[in-house]
């Protein structure tokens, strides 16, 4: 058991330290050396409070007009402009999806549908994180959002990235008693594990918050092209290091970053390096969970 101060645990005891190096070499179908996932987070914000912003000075105002009719911009056009780009290059988005977007959004989950993306919970909406509640009421969110995008798109959602990848001690077991197979969450490798769960199974996928236009535009203040550099570098590292064992490369955005005119060409221009070579695996989560759970005998 892990130690504890309180109720709070001091270890989370969801997974054993295993280094890359030590494990059994993971391939991939088709000899590939990088499965590549793109996370598009089509997102809801609500109109009445602070979230992610481009300028700083007006956040406190309610109603924040600038920064909210800013992040707007991505589902009436961002969004459109990544799914031209991505359907150019055989890219199948694996959508992280704010179960309120299927209410205030049908139109863009049409084209995902049209697209086969698949979707994954997102929680709510991205104005309420996961942490500090209590276990029922993060249970009755999870139920919500996993009803929600049943309906709306036919399909049960299979994986799970929670708003600011927030978590509390109780979300993995959650997650898996309400059907979801693999969590994003937790950013600490370049291969999918099995993580412990108090009843059934739940598989953690590689995510990215360096991989990630909303930490390389609004923290670290990367340009389109830096952005685009910073991708094909990822890319040829992860694929020099397939050669040996698999790799997983996350590319995770937002359309009102990414699908800004200036930037949306860096984007194209990884995506082209990226799939310019042979051995990779354009996948879906549920994909990549797939063939690791088959591959380990699980």
């Amino acid at each position: 058991m892990p130690d504890t101060v309180g109720t709070a645990p001091q270890e989370h005891g969801r997974f054993d330290f295993s280094a890359i190096t030590s494990r059994p070499k993971l391939e991939w179908p088709d000899g590939a050396r990088v499965a590549l996932w793109v996370i598009p987070n089509i997102e809801h914000f609500l109109f009445d409070r602070p979230s992610s912003s481009i300028i700083q000075s007006t956040t406190s105002f309610v109603p924040d007009v600038l920064n909210y009719a800013w992040r707007d911009y991505g589902v009436r056009v961002g969004i459109w402009r990544m799914m031209e780009i991505m359907e150019k290059y055989g890219v199948k988005g694996t959508v992280a999806l704010n179960s309120d977007a299927c209410v205030h959004y049908p139109a863009v989950i049409q084209a995902g549908q049209s697209l086969d993306w698949e979707w994954m919970g997102h929680g709510t909406n991205n104005s309420s994180v996961i942490t500090g509640i209590p276990e029922d009421e993060e249970r009755r969110i999870v139920r919500e959002v996993v009803s929600t995008i049943t309906q709306a798109t036919g399909t049960a959602p299979r994986g799970w990235l929670s708003p600011a990848l927030t978590e509390t001690h109780q979300t993995p077991d959650i997650l898996a008693e309400n059907g979801l197979r693999y969590v994003a969450n937790w950013t600490n490798d370049d291969q999918p594990y099995e993580m412990r769960v108090r009843s059934g199974s739940m598989l953690s996928l590689p995510y990215s918050v360096e991989m990630n236009d909303y930490t390389a535009f609004l923290e670290q203040g990367l340009s389109g092209r830096d952005f685009g550099d910073a991708i094909c570098d990822q890319f040829d590292q992860l694929y020099a290091d397939g050669a040996s064992t698999g790799r997983v490369m996350s590319l995770c955005l937002h359309p009102f970053l990414i699908g800004q005119p200036h930037r949306a060409k860096h984007f194209e221009r990884a995506l082209k390096h990226i799939t310019a070579h042979d051995a990779v695996w354009l996948a879906k989560g549920g994909e990549i969970a797939d063939w690791y759970t088959s591959t380990r005998g699980r």
